[in-house]
């Protein structure tokens, strides 16, 4: 039988070269995709961002794990994708990094997750303005706009695009869901007007299927 915490420690431990072989012995040995998602992959990098958080790691051994992932996720998708054909999409978001902010490794996990979960994802890059939330949700006709931020100074940018939503016709329509390393609660739905708050790319998911009534 597969070893599937193999598969979390080479995520852990940005292990490239050995993800793609331990991910597909795992899948011709019977494993659920998304169990090997859920349970190892992300399970891995959320250790990965705790050592990133407590210093003990930095930027390149965290890109290096993320791009692990990726190279595994790579051999799940179109085992994820045949099972998506065969179901009705779930919902649509319209995903980005708000203005001011290039980071995208949290988003990217939180856009990977929603599509195993059946969601239709339309990912609008990094360093969004508020005016292309609303024309992007507009044009997918999306149920979801979901934005990240990992610094501070996207504050106002952040607070920018949620009224940019909530004064357009898309007011009714949908629902904005904030998460991000400098993204609070308080400040997103208390003081923000956002609609749901993530703290990671599992809760995302969560939160959103919530929002939509679909759990």
């Amino acid at each position: 039988m597969a070893d599937l915490q193999a598969i979390k420690e080479a995520v852990s431990k940005g292990k490239r070269k050995d993800i793609a072989g331990l991910v597909q012995t795992a899948l011709d040995d019977g494993a659920d995709p998304n169990t090997i998602i859920n349970n190892y992959m992300i399970e891995a990098m959320k250790e990965v961002g705790a050592r990133f958080e407590a210093k003990k790691i930095f930027v390149p051994e965290m890109m290096i794990a993320a791009r692990t992932m990726q190279t595994g996720l790579d051999v799940i998708k179109p085992l994820l994708e045949a099972q998506g054909s065969q179901k009705e999409t779930v919902g649509t978001v319209v995903i980005g990094t708000v203005f001011g902010d290039l980071h995208d490794i949290g988003k990217n996990l939180v856009v990977l997750m929603l599509e195993s979960s059946g969601f239709e994802v339309f990912n609008i890059g990094e360093n969004v303005p508020p005016e292309k939330f609303v024309e992007k949700a507009k044009e997918h006709g999306a149920d979801i706009v979901g934005l990240s931020s990992l610094l501070t100074t996207g504050d106002p940018h952040l607070k920018a695009t949620i009224e940019a939503v909530k004064a357009s016709d898309l007011a009714d329509k949908v629902k904005v869901v904030c998460g991000g390393a400098a993204v609070t609660r308080k400040f997103a739905v208390d003081q923000c007007g956002a609609d749901g708050h993530a703290t990671d790319a599992v809760d995302a998911v969560k939160t959103i299927k919530q929002l939509m009534g679909l759990n």
